[in-house]
């Protein structure tokens, strides 16, 4: 199929909605309800810049009293008044899952024309945020096609260690979205693919001669030269979304092909990306509808998954849009695992792998060293094979494949490269753990790979977060949970002054013999204005500190969770402290308390 020229000037024109966003609002617009007290409110403009690639609409979200926010009807009246006020097409195209509002700004809107949308939107104090629809690629690197071992999974120096994990549990009961391509069938993963759903409104890029439907089939990806963009290479068809899927649920002991991480489990294949890409609205609905949301004329998901992974990504901020949509799954109890990216930058410039709420995984080499394109920075919790080939394909990450150009052909394997290769790696693993202990939330899921993780065998300029994920050690350290073991508690309140000192409350432990667990639960309750603002220790008895939560841009209030912290090389015995402190004025709270489970 061929792309229209009219979808080919959509695809340009992003550059106008982004430019717009960089200029358009006045400097005394600022996101009151993104920035809470605390850190000084900036303009609009500035919080949400930066797309990935061509889109020309909008995302409006508004505030939850708004009618708008409520009402379709009310959604279109007002783009059509701020159709009349700019003398531009504003037109309201549909919900999404989050509640947002998608705002079509007609064909080829000029720069000025959407700076004076735009501004419209940041001018009205029932708007939330406005941010661009962007398109997001894949984010694999794909090679050679010789087959060889799965040295991600086994090998001693670079690999994650899996076989020892499933001893204890093979992913049984959990279900991972995979929101990509879709799925093109293959023996060696049709026994783990459960229901998933074609989220692809645009049929330029959906290229099944449809819009959304129940049927998330991958029909190819390929495209000619320029067809993208300017200076874009032709690309035949990725196959991405069965290549990630493998890695993480092929079927295994079945005399055939490769090994999935966490092979008990299933794949819904939640199809967001096709030809050029995927628009951000697509992918804010995926993420809503794959972790049990209700997405606006789709059908209810019975197929609901605990992890999804995406390896995807484009440039740019975490947009208010694709937050709403995270902190949303994570609420429901979803872990979403997500790719650095592949530009060899700071993960802080890279969509939606520096978004709160995320696990952003780094590509680690069979050496185990940060493989020379994976993006790195404070960002990234935690690295994972993601495979980089030198002198031989074998260094790559072999999966299921098929081997059509454009259309499907015949199954095959292959190997790629890419943290998109390496995220499905941490997306197994969490199913893995999910599946051994099904308490498990997305914030101790996390906190579990960082804590288990192993340092690096080799070296990364940048950071590549806790270090190389260990799926023995740390399946092994979550099986039974919290809900095991002894607890000792806290319940003396304590208040957390202003910007001042940092305050301690002591648990004293005893009758335990030798060291605390490797996962040691850390059950804390803080009521608290802008929790942005707290640093949280657990000190162990010998002085010890072991960091929680850093300060971090995060306006929501609060923080009642549990940390899971390896504290094996520390006697359980003695007087454990909680160390909080406040590290910027506007904001008081109280640790109303806490407690340790061993």
């Amino acid at each position: 199929m061929r792309i229209s020229s009219e979808f080919r000037r959509k695809l340009i024109s992003v550059a106008a909605v982004s430019a717009a966003l960089l200029t358009a609002a006045p400097a005394s617009v600022a996101v009151a309800q993104e920035t809470a007290p605390g850190p000084a409110a900036v303009p609009a403009a500035q919080t949400e810049a930066a797309p990935g690639a061509p889109a020309e609409r909008l995302i409006v979200g508004y505030k939850s009293g708004a009618s708008e926010a409520k009402s379709d009807k009310a959604a279109a009246a007002d783009a059509a008044a701020k159709a009349e006020k700019t003398g531009e097409d504003v037109d309201f195209q549909r919900r999404l899952g989050t509640g947002a509002a998608l705002v079509d700004l007609g064909t080829n809107p000029a720069r000025a024309d959407v700076a004076d949308v735009v501004a419209q939107y940041q001018a009205d104090p029932q708007v939330a945020y406005v941010v661009p629809d962007r398109l997001n690629k894949p984010t694999a690197t794909p090679n050679d096609t010789d087959y060889g071992k799965q040295w991600d999974l086994f090998e001693s120096t670079a690999g994650m260690n899996v076989p020892a994990a499933w001893d204890t549990t093979t992913g049984t009961g959990v279900t991972v979205a995979v929101i990509d391509t879709g799925y093109v069938a293959h023996s060696d993963l049709a026994a783990n693919i459960v229901g998933g759903y074609d989220f692809i409104s645009d049929t330029a890029v959906s290229v099944d001669g449809n819009g959304r439907d129940s049927n998330p089939a991958d029909p190819g990806d390929w495209y000619n030269a320029n067809e993208c963009g300017a200076g874009i290479p032709a690309s035949t068809s990725s196959w991405h979304g069965t290549h990630v899927a493998g890695t993480i649920a092929a079927a295994t002991n079945n005399g055939k092909g490769i090994a999935g991480i966490a092979h008990g489990a299933k794949i819904s294949p939640v199809r967001v990306l096709g030809k050029c890409g995927g628009y951000d609205s697509d992918i804010i609905d995926a993420i809503t509808w794959a972790s049990g949301g209700t997405v606006s004329g789709v059908p209810a998901n019975t197929n609901v998954a605990k992890v999804i992974n995406m390896s995807l990504g484009g440039g740019g901020a975490c947009s208010s849009a694709t937050q709403s949509a995270i902190n949303g799954a994570v609420s429901r109890g979803t872990s979403v695992v997500v790719a650095a990216g592949n530009e060899n930058q700071n993960v802080s410039n890279a969509s939606p792998a520096n978004c709160n709420n995320v696990i952003a995984v780094a590509a680690t080499n069979r050496a185990g060293s940060r493989a020379s394109y994976s993006n790195y920075g404070s960002l990234v919790d935690i690295a994972a094979p993601g495979g980089e080939t030198r002198t031989s394909t074998a260094n790559g990450i072999l999966s299921t494949l098929n081997s059509g150009t454009k259309t499907p052909s015949s199954e095959n394997y292959d190997y790629y490269q890419g943290t998109s290769m390496a995220t499905p790696h941490v997306a197994g693993l969490a199913a893995l753990m999910k599946s051994a202990n099904s308490a498990l939330t997305p914030a101790q899921i996390e906190s579990a790979i960082k804590a288990n993780a192993r340092p690096l065998p080799g070296t990364c300029s940048g950071g590549c977060g806790a270090g190389l994920a260990d799926a023995a050690k740390t399946v092994q350290a979550v099986k039974g949970g919290s809900s095991s073991g002894t607890t000792f508690s806290s319940t003396t309140a304590v208040a957390i002054p202003d910007n001042g000192a940092a305050i301690e409350s002591p648990i004293s432990v005893t009758g335990r013999s030798g060291n605390a667990p490797s996962a040691l639960q850390v059950g804390v309750d803080i009521t608290h204005t802008y929790r942005g603002d707290l640093v949280i220790d657990l000190v162990a008895p010998d002085g010890s500190a072991y960091r929680l939560k850093s300060a971090a841009s995060d306006s929501a209030d609060d923080v009642k969770t549990t940390y899971t912290v390896n504290a094996s090389g520390e006697s359980a015995n003695g007087t454990w402290k909680l160390r909080v402190q406040d590290t910027a004025a506007q904001d008081t709270g109280t640790l109303n308390g806490w407690k340790l489970t061993f």
